[in-house]
């Protein structure tokens, strides 16, 4: 199973305008989280808004048959993509998606926002 980043381009925090962007920070935190992520086990791709708005910048962390996480309230940072591939690296690692919290990165602790139980199977 492959565990996919889903990452939120259109996210941007309030003072977008202000400070003069070019890119939403969604866009901008997705060229971080896919450079960190190249060369891993897991992959990312990018939509157009996962409606959570309150919480920019937004990722899923997602697999089948896993729990699936979505977090949020990121800055945009090498160091925040780093820890959201971590964890993502981590959640592809375990047999049910739930990662330890000792093993959590630094990074995202406080930044989730929900978490999803697996789809059931159809039968």
């Amino acid at each position: 199973m492959t565990t996919w980043i889903t990452i939120c381009d259109t996210c941007k925090h309030e003072d977008w305008a202000e400070r003069g962007m070019e890119q939403t920070d969604g866009e901008v935190l997705a060229a971080l989280i896919e450079a960190q992520a190249d060369g891993t086990a897991v992959r990312t791709r990018r939509v157009s808004c996962l409606m959570g708005c309150d919480n920019s910048c937004n990722v899923a962390i997602q697999a089948n048959g896993k729990l699936c996480y979505t977090l949020g309230r990121f800055e945009v940072s090498e160091d925040a993509a780093q820890g959201i591939v971590d964890y993502a690296v981590a959640h592809a690692d375990s047999d049910t998606g739930q990662v330890p919290y000792r093993e959590w990165p630094q990074a995202v602790k406080g930044h989730f926002v929900t978490r999803h139980a697996p789809l059931p199977e159809d039968t």
